[in-house]
């Protein structure tokens, strides 16, 4: 979900450190087995996606436009590597910053340009995994105004001891009000052109089997009210209050939710990373979590998946690959 937004983020993620004193280890083998390697038939695999599926700052950093952020370790790459794919069989298409409508025109990158993510689908696919959508709901200027919430949420706290808990959840209170939930308009939109998407995808590849793959958890599944429920935590590393760890919590689950339903209407898989992802969040500790906080510790781009994450991401994909009989 990166976007240039990321260095609006960076500036902000100075000021929480200021104001909440605020290894990559191989989790599991990504490898598929000889079932899953089998079960793919003769054809292509292409990966569309956001940089949730290219993995910034994940060595190695490879693939063309450089603008991309794509490494050589992300899922994709792990998925290909899983079912035996000779690199002629495979296309990584995923860019840092992409929007469902960069799967049908070239993206502008600030170091090239990325073709039209489509283009990489035709009647010779067999196999499309397809992680995109938190771009189209400006997540990343989502999680930049509920950070900068947090930063005068702990200003507030410090320099008066004690905060009300109706002023923990300032960034809900931009987005929701007089009945209207900003958010939720958005994903519903975005659910709109996912359809198209996939409708699109089944006209280029009508034998294709395709996989939309949903976000892992990016906060704790539980808790924000920062009574030892993981909310405490996340005031600490990803300079937000405690009511507003619950609400974007919230909309990444809708989001995942219209990505399910969405792929299920369309007939595609939707893969499930959230679930094996409960409890390794940007605000668990560094030797198990799959997503970095505001200052990673693993190479990845704040708030974005580390190697191990990808890696976790690798293995819902192939299991879901081997589930299928694809």
């Amino acid at each position: 979900m990166r976007t240039r937004h990321t260095l609006g983020l960076a500036a902000v993620v100075s000021c929480a450190t200021l104001f909440a004193m605020v290894l990559v280890v191989r989790d599991g083998e990504s490898g598929g087995d000889a079932s899953s390697r089998s079960r793919f038939p003769n054809g292509h695999y292409a990966a569309l996606g956001d940089s949730y599926t290219s993995g910034p700052d994940i060595p190695d950093q490879n693939g063309e436009p450089p603008g991309c952020d794509r490494s050589d370790r992300n899922y994709p790459a792990l998925v290909a590597d899983g079912l035996g794919l000779e690199a002629t069989r495979f296309r990584d298409m995923s860019c840092s910053g992409a929007t469902m409508g960069d799967l049908f025109a070239p993206q502008s990158t600030d170091d090239g340009v990325n073709p039209a993510q489509l283009s990489a689908v035709s009647s010779n696919t067999r196999l499309v995994t397809l992680g995109i959508g938190g771009n189209d709901i400006g997540f990343v200027s989502l999680v930049t105004t509920c950070v900068k919430a947090g930063v005068r949420y702990q200003r507030y706290q410090m320099e008066n001891g004690a905060v009300s808990r109706a002023d923990d959840d300032l960034c809900r209170a931009r987005y929701v009000s007089a009945g209207t939930d900003e958010v939720a308009t958005r994903i519903t939109a975005a659910g709109r052109r996912l359809s198209a998407v996939l409708r699109a995808i089944g006209q280029r590849a009508p034998k294709a089997r395709v996989y939309v793959v949903g976000y892992p958890a990016i906060l704790p599944t539980k808790g924000g009210g920062g009574n030892g429920d993981g909310g405490g935590d996340c005031v600490r590393a990803m300079g937000l209050a405690p009511g507003d760890v619950s609400f974007l919590r919230q909309k990444e689950q809708q989001l995942n939710a219209m990505l399910r339903d969405r792929a299920e209407a369309a007939g595609a898989v939707y893969v499930d990373t959230y679930t094996p992802s409960v409890g390794r969040d940007a605000c668990a500790d560094p030797d198990v979590r799959w997503i970095e906080p505001l200052i990673p510790a693993a190479p990845a781009a704040s708030v974005h998946p580390n190697e191990r994450g990808e890696r976790g991401m690798a293995r819902a994909v192939l299991s879901a690959v081997t589930a299928a009989g694809s």
